[in-house]
């Protein structure tokens, strides 16, 4: 099996071994084709296109773009990248690449338990070749799908990847395009789905050129953190969908992905009466969905549900699952005690909002928000089934976002509430919706997840300074001396801090840790999976200042029982929920004094 995404842009290698080279620059007076360095006139096409075909192009070949006799800009659909970001791009041929996993159609979405990676932190060689040694480990673990962050070409030779802007062109400080379809097909070998992490509303501050060819691309009326939005709903608006729907489906057919999850989705400015992630939703269906499982997993911190809807038979018609980051809020407020910043939301009633997060999905559904100053925050979503939601201890976000990267279990340990992290970890891994750890989570790694880039120049201290300042309103940080001692983004040594420590497994308390995930995964799978495509909204009580007693409906009068006790003093339940015990924190316990910190879980089955 070969594979190859065809699109109307980038070069494309033709069937009598020609080379056809397609650029969109509408404000260019004249572009030229540079080839290994040779200047080549292109044709101007109507609506701002330019084309040139070329005969026995050699892959691997160097091209790039010359706008108007000057500047020189890589294809902004290129395939690789080899000298980073302001190099020329390389002719790839995707269909020398013979894949192996003709037979694969992805998992169905009950069955995810989703390990989120970055290539370059999760091996000592941070390559997509290396990270194929590590798939054993995660299968025995109980994982079913990893998520790469993202791997599009960024600035310089390390960074977390959100500031990308080649988006066809894997990052080559991790490899070559074929050796991440290796990594890919090697995944699927071993029965794991890999979704990728994209980013659509932004490109990254270093490496961007189409501002000076093709400025439809970006929509000056609307102002973001990065500059002027996405056009996604101006004039020249249905290029730039084009692109990145291509995109999507490039990703899925040329590399095979099984996903993606999509970044940031509320910072997309979309007034179109069809919003461009419903777009590229429906074309995902009507592409390669038809033949397999694709699943859409977004990132929306509005809490908003809809793009989320199902169809009769329960199936997504839109976006697979969305993060809920309300579990995670109220979960790190209970496990470390902070309440500074969005914390501040959670902290007076963390027990609750925990779950109702876990039962209904949001915990905020359009309830006032103080850290929004009393602004609604969220909307409705009892409507929907816990499979449309992606819970998780942590993420790259939650970790690399705090100044020194302290992972929770490491908060945890300090602040001697180990025992409330391990029932928070049964509360998420025993409950319906989709679970995501963290790499390294697993074991409690003790290596931070710090925020890292590879800048040059006035853009690098301009990161170092802003990273260190926004962190002065902490009450901790307000010493200039103490910001100066968080890690500079810039300092290779960020990053190779950042890399897991593998070895760490072997120690009494890593080893520990990774034996409860291994247990509780292994419950899920056998225990919930079976039952969880039928499952259903779930309700909640909150029976005592800790005490929390879930209910979720499995179909054909299954149910599934949570009882916990998430609180440092013992609580009395008035009776103990139905059904064959399957998981019991305090095996010893099984009355109505519920001891602190206890998860009991039940299953009525039809």
């Amino acid at each position: 099996m070969r594979r190859e995404h065809v699109m109307p842009f980038g070069a494309a290698r033709q069937t009598d071994g020609s080379t056809r080279f397609r650029l969109w620059a509408p404000s260019a007076k004249q572009v030229e084709l540079m080839l290994d360095g040779q200047a080549q006139p292109m044709q101007a096409g109507l609506d701002g296109w330019c084309e040139a075909v070329v005969p026995d192009v050699p892959v691997g070949a160097r091209y790039a773009y010359r706008i108007d006799g000057d500047l020189v800009v890589p294809d902004p659909a290129s395939r690789c990248n080899p000298d980073d970001v302001h190099g020329a791009s390389a002719v790839v041929d995707p269909l020398a690449f013979v894949w192996p996993d003709d037979d694969w159609r992805g998992r169905p979405w009950h069955e995810a338990v989703i390990y989120e990676l970055h290539i370059g932190c999760f091996t000592p060689e941070g390559t997509y070749v290396a990270a194929i040694e590590r798939l054993d480990d995660l299968v025995s673990l109980g994982v079913t799908a990893i998520e790469l962050m993202p791997v599009a070409d960024f600035p310089g030779r390390r960074g977390w990847g959100y500031d990308g802007v080649l988006p066809y062109a894997p990052e080559t400080a991790y490899g070559s395009p074929d050796d991440l379809k290796q990594l890919v097909a090697s995944a699927h070998a071993r029965g794991l789905m890999v979704l990728l992490d994209v980013v659509y509303n932004h490109f990254g501050p270093d490496g961007n050129y189409l501002h000076a060819y093709a400025p439809a691309f970006f929509n000056p009326a609307v102002d973001t953190p990065w500059g002027a939005a996405i056009n996604f709903d101006a004039p020249g608006r249905h290029l730039v969908r084009s692109f990145f729907i291509h995109n999507a489906l490039y990703w899925i057919e040329e590399f095979h992905f099984d996903g993606l999850r999509i970044d940031a989705v509320h910072a997309m400015h979309d007034r179109s009466a069809l919003h461009f992630i419903d777009e590229l939703a429906l074309a995902v269906q009507a592409g390669p969905g038809r033949d397999r499982r694709v699943h859409l997993v977004l990132e929306n911190e509005l809490n908003a549900a809809e793009r989320l809807p199902r169809g009769e038979d329960g199936a997504p018609q839109l976006a697979t699952a969305q993060w809920n980051d309300d579990v995670h809020h109220a979960l790190h407020t209970l496990a470390s005690g902070e309440s500074d910043g969005y914390y501040a939301d959670y902290a007076p009633q963390a027990v609750r909002l925990f779950g109702r997060a876990l039962a209904e999905g949001f915990g905020y559904q359009g309830e006032p928000s103080p850290f929004r100053e009393g602004k609604p925050h969220g909307t409705p979503s009892t409507h929907l089934p816990p499979l449309a939601f992606v819970n998780s201890l942590q993420t790259h976000d939650q970790v690399g976002n705090r100044a020194f990267g302290e992972r929770i279990a490491m908060l945890a340990i300090e602040t001697h509430r180990e025992e409330a992290l391990r029932a928070l970890l049964a509360c998420v891994l025993l409950s319906p919706p989709v679970p995501m750890l963290f790499m390294g989570e697993e074991y409690a790694a003790a290596t931070p997840f710090l925020y890292f880039c590879d800048f040059s120049g006035d853009l690098a201290r301009a990161v170092t300074d802003g990273r260190r300042n926004e962190f002065r309103r902490f009450a901790r940080f307000s010493d200039p001396e103490v910001r100066n001692r968080i890690p500079d983004p810039n300092d290779e040594a960020t990053f190779q801090r950042s890399k897991l420590d593998w070895d760490e497994r072997k120690s009494p308390t890593h080893a520990r840790w990774l034996a409860l995930y291994v247990q509780l995964l292994r419950l899920r799978h056998e225990q919930l999976v079976p039952r969880l495509a039928m499952a259903g909204s779930g309700s909640f009580e909150l029976a005592g200042p800790g005490l929390l007693t879930l209910r979720w409906p499995l179909g054909e009068g299954g149910a599934l029982h949570m009882l916990a006790n998430l609180d440092d003093a013992a609580a009395h339940a008035q009776s103990l929920p139905p059904g064959e015990l399957i998981y019991h924190s305090h095996a010893d316990v099984e009355h109505l004094q519920r001891p602190p910190w206890s998860v009991r879980v039940s299953m009525e089955k039809s």
